[in-house]
């Protein structure tokens, strides 16, 4: 089972480096072409929104309440020899498609709505200087070709959760990289041919949702699960998912929804304040979907058909694993990120309208996000033992919770550091929603920490601290860093980062680290 876990981590993770190595050259992108300026705030404001909803549509709430009950369908059909998995995917598909359909429509129509409802302060603007308000006006435009994304990216996480099941991972996996690809060809052959390049970005964003939506269907052909749609809302397994989905759609998105309420108390902010978090996050999200969302992926199938099968030695042990592997490589990425925060930001993003102030403006909201990059990870990790249970009601009351102490830190820390303030809520939020769930699984007597994984997540934290020495000591100070030329940068940063795993993966094998920590061990009790 480990080796099986393992293998499918490496492909989606493997997949998942070639999307955030493309993203992080469409960021670098976007950084030359906008800068942070107004034009880049409203589009990145623009692409949120849509993306939010795709994780409630797609693979948030929805992925998390579609395979385990796939899953049950799938072990049903193999003990049976019936064919009622098809069935389910031909109702679920029509179903989601007809809503995801509707909820478009009303996107791309009440435009307008929705920049009122999530950039408020632009709003605000916009009634006091009239009807031709840049940002407001903009972000009306933009969110007309962006929201569509929502229906393709949808109907593909569809597709990738149904292909996940059946332990078929890397098509789905792959399919963000194609996204990326159609931004940055946009951002450059498409840009010179508008005034505004934000538009040119917004159509790369329509172009990789349909681009990625006709990737997945020779998969699915391949695959024997390519079936035609239809309307089922009163299916036994639709109700079921409908019934885990409603809660779930909290649960999950906990995170999206206080990106977006940093989103709407930024918008009262300076100029600059969104793409300075936008840059921030997208630094974050390299090691997080690298490692925690690549891990989470392929345990709650895994999971999903254990708790099936009636195993729950295993089922626990699938946890300790995730632990384990999340914190050998989430540790020392926190650890790096904080101690190069500069130089990094400095070699991907600083040219063009990118300024140095833009350097040190996105370290200051990338050092409040990083102290709870673990956190993301762990609750990537976590509530796949709720999910894989058809347990929604439990994560949705941690969600809220999180979500209600993520508005109260916002209102207490925005006032004094501004968009930093947003970033630091969000990362206490995250803990404090990370804290819950595990709390819970363990009341619930489903999961809790072992001795030895608790050693090993020590041990990691003790290397990741080395390490951020060893760098730290060898790094030169800002100022140096501005000296160098850009081939210089690049060298010392591949440097240092050369020297920091070197460093990482030799005090973990001092303090005792082997490969046999990271493998599934089954107890014979809890």
């Amino acid at each position: 089972m480990s080796k099986k876990l393992l293998k499918s981590g490496l492909i989606v993770s493997f997949m998942t480096l070639i999307s955030r190595v493309l993203g992080l050259v469409r960021d670098v992108v976007i950084a030359d072409k906008m800068g942070t300026g107004t034009g880049a705030d409203v589009f990145f404001f623009a692409n949120k929104i849509p993306n939010f909803l795709r994780r409630l549509f797609a693979e948030g709430a929805f992925a998390q309440a579609f395979v385990p009950v796939l899953s049950e369908y799938q072990e049903l059909d193999k003990k049976n020899g019936t064919n009622e998995t098809r069935e389910l995917i031909a109702k679920v598909s029509g179903t989601l498609g007809v809503i995801v359909t509707i909820v478009t429509a009303i996107g791309v129509i009440a435009s307008p709505v929705f920049v009122a409802l999530f950039g408020f302060g632009w709003f605000l603007d916009w009634l006091d200087n009239g009807p031709f308000t840049e940002k407001f006006d903009l972000a009306s435009q933009l969110l007309k070709i962006t929201f569509p994304y929502l229906w393709f990216i949808t109907i593909t996480a569809l597709a990738g959760a149904v292909l996940n099941t059946l332990g078929k991972f890397a098509a789905a996996a792959f399919t963000p990289v194609l996204l990326n690809v159609c931004i940055i060809g946009a951002a450059i052959y498409l840009s010179p041919l508008f005034d505004v390049p934000a538009f040119a970005l917004a159509w790369g964003v329509f172009l990789g949702g349909l681009t990625q939506f006709l990737f997945q269907i020779p998969f699915l052909i391949k695959a024997g699960v390519l079936v035609k749609p239809s309307w089922g809302w009163q299916h036994s397994g639709v109700k079921k998912i409908r019934k885990l989905l409603i809660p779930a759609l909290f649960g999950v998105s906990v995170t999206q929804i206080n990106l977006l309420l940093d989103t709407l108390i930024a918008s009262f902010l300076i100029t600059g304040s969104i793409s300075w978090l936008y840059y921030a996050d997208r630094l974050l999200e390299f090691p997080l979907g690298l490692f925690g969302i690549g891990i989470a992926t392929v345990i709650l199938p895994s999971l999903s058909r254990l708790h099936s099968s009636q195993n729950p030695n295993e089922f626990s042990a699938t946890i300790n694993w995730a632990i384990k592997v999340v914190s050998l490589l989430g540790w020392p990425a926190m650890a790096g990120l904080m101690v190069l925060a500069q130089p990094i930001i400095m070699v991907l993003f600083m040219r063009g309208e990118f300024s140095e102030q833009d350097v040190t403006q996105v370290s200051f909201a990338l050092y409040a996000y990083l102290s709870g990059l673990l956190s993301f990870m762990f609750i990537k990790v976590l509530a796949p033992g709720y999910y894989a249970r058809q347990d929604t009601k439990t994560p949705v009351v941690i969600g809220i919770k999180a979500m209600i102490a993520n508005m109260a830190f916002n209102l207490a820390l925005a006032p004094f550091f501004g968009y930093v303030g947003l970033a630091m809520a969000t990362a206490m939020s995250a803990t404090l929603n990370g804290f819950l769930l595990y709390r819970g699984l363990k009341k619930q007597g489903i999961y809790q920490f072992d001795f030895a994984t608790k050693m090993v997540v020590f041990k990691l934290i003790v290397s990741a601290g080395i390490m951020a020495g060893v760098i730290y000591y060898l790094s030169p100070n800002f100022s140096s860093w501005l000296e160098l030329g850009s081939l210089e940068q690049i060298l010392q940063l591949a440097m240092l980062i050369g020297i920091g795993a070197v460093s990482y993966f030799i005090s973990a094998i001092i303090l005792g680290i082997r490969l046999h920590h990271f493998t599934v061990k089954v107890e014979s009790s809890q």
